[in-house]
């Protein structure tokens, strides 16, 4: 098999599309934007750097990437979650095309051709060297691997003079995402080197990390003053929203709703009906045979379940301790175990080693050699075809052997031993059956999921134990049909009935629901809070006005919801009746802080210390030691960065005017200033802050990207 077809085998996504590794990560922060498009044209999936991608556009390259990994990977499933990781990485090429590569070629950023063909066949880059690599064994495809087996480059360099159409079509796209990736770490390092602290700013640095205060302070809290006792009208409002609109700017666009949800759950006649069931179920398991019990099992255990188990008596799961003693073929329940009801049947008591050693070799399913695949009735012919070839003594048990036509390579090593073992090594259950319940010197074919191994049992060790076998039957507790018919009436109409915002809230009162709230709704969101696969949920959401209630009933897998709209913040500055309970709260507080710094000043004015200050305002002094400029919090307070900034801004003995804080309004006087001994230099303090900004500049650079390409992602609308 050629070494294209063994890459192709386990590529995936990452075939054409390799180059954008580095990219994409970079890139991670440009996702999740989202403002709404609903008055443009219903193609349009989104806004890149002012460039619209329409609908056709973005699903024929996710098609043509579909396309190209069913070419390499003929058995790939393109399900719903796996088209999913394709558009975001055609997403991601559409931004890098668009936003990122031309800043690129802005600062004369590129790839030339000599530095490239160094970097594939000179001295070859890591995803070179990967892509080569086979992930199952760690080992570099033979047809360009050395002695040692690494990376050997005039094998490589034969195979790519060589190559077939496939071959070279794959090379070139490796090429591609190479130069591209290299391209994102000349553009990282140009930044990064571009980055630089004065010396001044690291003595600075270096003072607020050294310069401890003792303060005190006193503060009138704005929790002192009653809401009710602060009057403010329309014109106080409008006025601060007005100087203030920066405090209300959306950086992306998002959804708030109020939802009831109607959780289905089992009646009292359901759980009857369940229990009869499985009495029945139990009554008729007792009739049937060993033989019969795995497929009435499949028939009437849930999903077709099939469960049989080994169990001792520490793992033992019958609730009745008669199983020790019981005959084979005893029936115990049913048993309500609170998601299911069960049915055990105990089919069958042995003895079992406690350990063995075993060796095998494995005919999978897959040949590891050329990765074709292999049928089950092809796989057992030739396993028992090396059975009697090793039992009539015409090949040798050894590592040379199983070397040779082994499937599992993490026995090649030790001759297909894995040593001695037990019940709870995670080998699967046949593979240890096979030694466990064996004799010394047994050989067969087992069939695992793997395929089929020829097992030879080495040894058993002197001690056994008693393993029960234990076959059971299980139903999840749920509800019948016709009671997910019933909350689902109950939805309909509840949502029927309250259509509009009031009737809304007025029916939550009068019924006593439970009203829950998701806030911050993105338009690509696909889950929200307890509710998973909320897609058509989120659709609604951006397609609704303000104070609608979903007409339609939302279901989920236990659940229906009605939900209301009760909040669109798009991006940009939000206009006030979005904001307008956020306003009036901040508009009161600042109408606290102005009548508070009046009052600070007509009682406190002219006051030497702050102990006349606090008798004069009749508010206790407040102290806090060894407070310094990087301190998050103070004492009794919390955060309250303008108090920190006030005392830093201050020399001994000082004391400040009148500030409005986060908190409250407050007066603060410094008594002491020391200087903390640490080892850090003013080299170090500058070392530190360049090393800062080099670990925050890969992500900002890029967010400032996005905030200048103003991305907007309305790919859910079509998914």
């Amino acid at each position: 098999m050629s070494i294209l077809e063994q890459i192709r085998s386990r590529t995936g996504l990452l075939v054409g599309l390799v180059g954008l590794a580095l990219v994409i990560f970079i890139l991670e922060s440009l996702l999740g934007s989202g403002q709404s498009l609903f008055g443009s044209a219903n193609t349009t999936v989104g806004v890149i750097g002012g460039e619209t991608i329409d609908y056709t556009r973005y699903n024929n390259k996710v098609n043509e990437q579909a396309a190209m990994i069913m070419q390499n990977n003929p058995n790939a499933n393109i399900d719903e979650q796996m088209r999913s990781q394709i558009g975001e990485v055609v997403w991601n090429t559409f931004i890098s095309e668009i936003v990122v590569k031309p800043e690129y070629r802005k600062v004369g950023i590129s790839v030339g051709e000599d530095e490239l063909y160094d970097m594939m066949l000179v001295h070859p880059h890591q995803m070179v060297v990967q892509q080569l690599t086979d992930k199952n064994t760690g080992r570099v495809y033979d047809v360009v691997a050395g002695p040692d087996g690494s990376l050997d480059l005039m094998k490589l360099n034969q195979w790519v003079n060589n190559m077939t159409p496939d071959a070279e079509r794959f090379w070139m796209n490796l090429e591609q995402g190479i130069a591209e990736s290299r391209e994102a770490e000349k553009y990282a390092a140009l930044v990064k080197k571009g980055l630089y602290v004065t010396n001044a700013e690291a003595k600075e640095i270096l003072a607020q990390q050294t310069k401890q205060m003792n303060i005190g302070f006193v503060m009138k809290r704005y929790t002192a003053v009653s809401d009710s006792a602060v009057k403010i009208n329309e014109d106080d409002i409008n006025k601060y929203y007005k100087d203030h609109l920066y405090e209300f700017n959306s950086y992306e666009t998002t959804r708030k709703i109020e939802y009831v949800s109607f959780d289905v759950v089992p009646s009292e006649q359901d759980m009857v009906n369940l229990e009869n069931d499985m009495k029945r179920i139990a009554e008729e398991f007792k009739t049937k045979t060993a033989k019969e019990d795995s497929s009435y099992i499949a028939q009437e255990s849930e999903e077709g379940q099939v469960t049989i188990s080994d169990l001792t008596k520490k793992t033992m799961i019958i609730r009745d301790s008669s199983v020790y003693t019981d005959p084979v073929g005893t029936v115990y329940g049913p048993y309500n175990e609170g998601a299911y009801f069960k049915v055990y049947k105990l089919s069958g008591v042995k003895q079992v080693a406690d350990s063995a050693r075993v060796r095998h070799i494995l005919i999978g399913l897959t040949d590891t050699r050329t990765n074709q695949p292999r049928t089950a009735p092809v796989a057992k012919r030739m396993a028992d075809s090396i059975l009697t070839l090793l039992k009539n003594k015409q090949v040798v048990f050894d590592s040379n052997y199983v070397k040779a036509v082994s499937d599992d390579p993490g026995s090649f090593g030790n001759g297909g031993d894995y040593g001695w073992f037990d019940e709870n090594k995670g080998f699967v259950e046949p593979f240890k059956k096979a030694g466990l319940e064996g004799t010394k010197g047994n050989i067969s074919v087992v069939e695992t999921q793997f395929g089929y191994h020829i097992i030879e049992v080495l040894d058993v060790s002197k001690t056994s134990h008693t393993a029960y076998r234990v076959a059971q039957i299980f139903k999840l507790i749920g509800p019948s049909p016709e009671t997910t018919k019933e909350y689902y009436k109950l939805a309909t109409d509840f949502g029927g009935q309250n259509n509009t915002s009031d009737l809304f809230e007025k029916a939550i009162e009068k019924q006593k629901l439970n009203k829950r709230i998701a806030d911050n709704i993105k338009e690509n969101d696909k889950t929200l809070p307890g509710l998973d696969n909320a897609k058509e949920l989120v659709k609604w959401m951006y397609a609704a006005n303000k104070g609608d209630v979903s007409s339609q009933v939302f279901e989920f897998k236990d659940k229906f919801v009605v939900a209301h709209l009760t909040g669109i913040r798009n991006k940009g500055t939000l206009p006030l009746d979005e904001v307008r309970e956020e306003v009036i709260v901040k508009a009161r507080r600042d109408k606290k802080a102005q009548e508070m710094m009046k009052e600070f000043t007509a009682k406190a004015g002219g006051s030497k210390s702050i102990d006349e200050i606090s008798s004069k305002l009749g508010l206790g002094v407040e102290n806090m030691e060894n407070l310094t400029f990087t301190s998050f919090n103070v004492v009794n307070v919390g955060r309250e960065d303008a108090l920190i900034g006030t005392a830093s801004g201050l020399k001994a003995g000082a004391i400040s005017k009148p500030v409005i804080g986060e908190n409250g309004v407050f007066i603060v006087a410094v008594s002491a200033v020391n200087e903390a001994k640490v080892p850090t230099t003013v080299a170090d303090a500058k070392n530190q802050a360049e090393q800062t900004l080099v670990g925050r500049s890969d992500y900002e650079v890029y967010n400032a990207m996005r905030d200048v390409a103003n991305i907007e992602d309305h790919r859910a609308k079509f998914e």
